[in-house]
């Protein structure tokens, strides 16, 4: 343990030797750094005064304060440098003011995770039904449960948080509408957060989950290859108009060898749809599309194409065209 007087012997404000500021590259404190420096480390500058307490004497605390080389954020919880405040500094602040029990969960546990396209500055936590809950920051959203299972939680993580399946349920049960709850369990698929049953497994442990049936039936789609909204959208508009279950992610190769994947394939009648999202605005996005339509439609397939704003605004065009091109495929209706 480090000394009761003002000094640490460490980097506290969590710079470099080049003054390059926590948060954006952080250098690895030397071999010779005290507890308190590696502390502040691993927490992203940020302690509780219970932990400031165990390395420095209550006045040396009050002077790091008010010279301004701390900063307190919130009752019992400071900042060791006087920077703008970022995700993970934000995490550490929530997880230190609820106390030990306290664990990222939902979105701030799946952007802890490396979920992307999904930032937000509310953090949320999971805590105990039953826990005293504490004065908390404000943009923290407290959830509460009563199914906390040893596996669904990173307990050797910093901060705890849930792990990446629970993670992806929680958020889509507290997502604010349906179709965000299905587009946040897509995403986790798509970025390879979660695969195969992972889902499924976190649902059995927890059968009155809220939108448990919605989370199951995306994840299983998800997993199967339909692993953007659009796609998904579409799916359940094929179902819907009682067409053949088509494959989803089918791999292909193109006249030089190369590998494709085809958004949905309808194999016995070899119909393929794209489903095109805002990627193929691009035009060099556009023209690799075009040469793996034109190589599909050489070797005799037919090709549709679908912007995803047509999937999900206009799905009676979307269907009756599919409808029309598997029969002419073949398809017996």
């Amino acid at each position: 343990m480090g000394g009761t007087g003002g000094g640490t012997g460490g980097r506290e404000s969590g710079r470099d030797g080049r003054g390059v500021r926590a948060g954006l590259w952080r250098a690895l404190p030397t071999d010779d750094a005290d507890e308190l420096t590696w502390l502040l480390f691993h927490q992203e500058d940020v302690l509780s005064l219970e932990q400031a307490r165990r390395f420095l004497s209550p006045k040396a605390i009050r002077h790091r304060v008010a010279t301004r080389r701390w900063r307190q954020v919130h009752r019992g919880i400071y900042v060791t440098h006087s920077g703008p405040l970022g995700p993970a500094q934000l995490r550490w602040i929530a997880v230190l003011a609820a106390g030990p029990a306290a664990v990222l969960g939902g979105l701030t546990a799946a952007q802890a995770w490396g979920l992307r396209r999904y930032e937000t500055r509310v953090v949320h936590l999971l805590l105990p039904a039953r826990h005293q809950a504490r004065s908390l920051p404000s943009g923290v959203r407290v959830h509460r449960t009563t199914l906390l299972p040893e596996q669904d939680v990173l307990s050797v993580g910093q901060p705890r948080r849930t792990m990446p399946a629970r993670s992806l349920v929680d958020a889509a049960q507290w997502a604010p509408s349906d179709a965000e709850a299905r587009a946040v369990i897509a995403a986790g698929f798509q970025q390879r957060l979660v695969g195969g049953d992972d889902v499924h497994r976190v649902l059995d442990r927890m059968p009155r989950a809220r939108r448990r049936k919605l989370i199951k039936v995306t994840a299983s789609d998800a997993a199967g290859g339909a692993h953007s909204l659009a796609e998904l959208d579409f799916l359940s508009l094929v179902r819907t108009a009682g067409l053949p279950e088509p494959s989803r992610q089918v791999v292909r190769h193109d006249a030089a060898g190369r590998r494709r994947y085809l958004d949905v394939w309808f194999e016995q009648w070899r119909v393929h749809v794209e489903i095109d999202g805002g990627q193929h605005l691009d035009p060099r996005t556009a023209w690799n599309d075009m040469q793996r339509q034109n190589d599909l439609w050489t070797t005799g397939d037919r090709v549709l194409r679908f912007p995803a704003w047509a999937v999900r605004n206009e799905p009676e065009r979307v269907i009756t065209q599919l409808r029309a091109a598997l029969r002419y495929a073949g398809w017996p209706g």
